[in-house]
Parts: structure tokens; sequence; C-alpha cells
């Protein structure tokens, strides 16, 4: 019997430290694939010494593109956690939450295929034969931006869910008010870039708020969990409500 309520107990704080880890992995991955590298070559405003700086470094910007999709594989897994976690508090809006991330999702995985995009460029290849070399270093840097905007959208809707997950955080029972407050300001702060001038204006006033509210959220997940007994006590709640209702 007390193996089962120790493994009955472990559950819920094994899928807080999953939830946290994951987070995690996704920000490494990620903020390493699609901002830390990219950052390190681009030339703002310059596609020749963009192009140089990609084909010198080929193997990195190689790795900058898989770290990429393995942050989008990270976001779907994270999503889930999130999801198990907090549809305690309100199913109904954890799936709206979920529709946000997917959406997200799409955007990452978009922006990951369109970082790939200059490398094909700038290897040419038969299919570009038209192109001269200073024609494909342009286009190589078009899509770099085209890159930027889609994962400025990306940001957008990724702010969505930090909302109505702080706002899931400050309604649970099991988790401390101050990290759905933290969290939905990060959301906030994401939003800006539905202007990107705007965002690019405040930055990194807004970045720094955002990260500050991922980290706190992230760092209690991994350390702290949850609060076993009342996220037991919400979920059991749900369940009485739902039979209510039917």
């Amino acid at each position: 019997m007390k193996i089962v309520d120790t493994i009955d107990e472990a559950s819920p704080r094994v899928l807080a430290r999953l939830t946290g880890l994951f987070a995690l992995l996704e920000a490494l991955t990620s903020g390493f694939g699609q901002v830390i590298i990219p950052r390190m070559l681009i030339v703002s405003g310059n596609a020749a010494a963009t192009a140089a700086n990609i084909l010198a470094h080929e193997a990195l910007f190689r790795l900058s593109i898989l770290a990429a999709f393995l942050g989008v594989a990270c976001h779907i897994v994270w999503t889930y956690l999130v999801y198990e976690l907090f549809k305690p508090v309100n199913r109904n809006l954890a799936l709206v939450a979920v529709f946000f991330s997917l959406v997200a999702i799409a955007l990452q995985s978009f922006s990951g295929t369109l970082q790939a995009a200059p490398l094909v460029a700038l290897q040419g290849g038969s299919a570009l034969a038209a192109f001269n070399a200073e024609q494909l270093k342009t286009l190589a840097f078009v899509f770099l931006n085209f890159n930027a905007r889609v994962f400025d959208a990306y940001l957008v809707f990724f702010g969505f869910w930090c909302v109505l997950t702080g706002y899931l955080i400050f309604k649970s029972t099991f988790m401390p008010r101050i990290l759905g407050l933290l969290e939905a300001l990060a959301g906030l702060c994401w939003l800006t870039f539905i202007w990107p001038p705007f965002a690019h204006y405040v930055s990194p006033s807004n970045q720094i708020l955002a990260g500050l509210g991922e980290v706190s959220l992230m760092l209690w997940l991994l350390v702290r969990g949850l609060n076993v007994e009342r996220w037991k006590g919400q979920a059991s709640a749900r369940i009485s409500l739902m039979r209510q209702v039917l």
C-alpha cells in the first residue's frame, strides 16, 4: 500500500519536473539554433558578408538547423505536458492554450525550414543556374529576412500561450501565483512582436522581462515541482464537476 501511495504521489511531481525539463531543452535548442548562431553569422544589411560567414562556417550553420528542429520536437512534448499539468484548473482554457501553442509550433517549424533555404541557395545547383553569384547571395539574404519575420510571428502566438498559461498558474492552487503573473508578463512582452518595429524599439527590456518569467517557471518546476495534494484536490474537483454536468 505504501508503494502504491508513493507512486501516486510521485506522478504529479514527475509530470511537473518533466515539464520543466522539456521547457529547458526547448529553450536551449531553439535559442541556440534560431537566435544565437544566426546572430553570430548574419551581418545586418550585408548579403555578401552574411553569405561568406555561412559558407565559412557551414557545419555550424547546419548544426543551427538541426538544433532548430530539435527545439520544435521539444516544444511539442512541452505543450502536451503543460496541458496535462494544468487541465485540472480549467480544461477548456488549457485546450485553447494548446491551440495557440500548436500554431506557434507550426510557425517555429516553418522558420526552421526557411533557415535551411539560404544554404541551398548559396550552394547553387542546376535548379538555380539562371542566377549569378551575387543574385544567389541576395536570395539567401532574402530567405534569412523572411525567416526573421516568421520567427517574430511565432513569438506572438507563443506570447498568447504564455498569457493563458500564466492565468492557469494564477488560478491553480498548487503553484505560487507570482509565477502566473510573471509568465503572463512574459507573454505580454512576446506580444510586442505583433509590431516588430515596436518590439525592437523596446528591446532588450521586453526580452529580459520575458526571460525572467520563463526562467522562473522553469526553475520552479525543475526544483520544487508542485503541491501534490492541492493538484489532486483540483483534479478531483474537476472530475466531480464533470460528473454533475453529465
